[in-house]
């Protein structure tokens, strides 16, 4: 096979890019964790873990651009060993797949979409939280925005998060 079909086979293709998204509503009585962080605020994400939307749409694009699924395939919310589990747990577990399966993360690059609470002033150790969990130590990038009161995020009804991350290979055939 000559070097210029092998391009568009997808094994060998040194780097790739995934997507991940994940939203939750709010509910009174938890606690609300973004980041890694608890943020003070009077209500907190409904979900069976710990609800930590940023820390999913993180997980969800580093599996898929490894192409190993989702997080649901990986932790459904059907097994009780997630009940109320700490995503950064989760996290830690997505990064060693990744390594055992011969990838390398490069960067994230991560939004968190809310009317409230202010997320600016968090963003900082939600990163340093992400990063200590991650092999490597890639680049994090975590931004904030508002939907400008539109949508469930803009009715304060919860919280989105979106992220892109992208891998490399550790395979040597890669690198020749």
């Amino acid at each position: 096979m000559s070097s210029q079909n092998n391009i568009h086979h997808r094994s060998y293709i040194p780097f790739r890019i995934g997507q991940g998204f994940d939203a939750h509503r709010f509910i009174k009585g938890r606690s609300l964790i973004l980041g890694g962080v608890e943020i003070p605020f009077e209500m907190g994400l409904e979900g069976h873990s710990d609800a930590d939307v940023l820390v999913h749409a993180i997980m969800d694009a580093l599996l898929g651009a490894a192409g190993l699924g989702d997080i649901g395939r990986h932790f459904p919310p059907s097994d009780p060993a997630y009940k109320n589990i700490y995503s950064l747990d989760l996290l830690e577990r997505v990064s060693h797949l990744l390594s055992v399966n011969c990838w390398n993360i490069v960067n994230i690059d991560s939004i968190i979409i809310c009317e409230a609470p202010r997320i600016a002033p968090h963003m900082e150790s939600m990163r340093e939280n992400i990063r200590g969990r991650l092999s490597g130590l890639p680049d994090v990038s975590i931004k904030a925005t508002t939907t400008e009161k539109m949508g469930f995020t803009g009715r304060g009804e919860g919280v989105a998060a979106l992220a892109v991350a992208l891998i490399s290979s550790t395979k040597e055939d890669f690198h020749a």
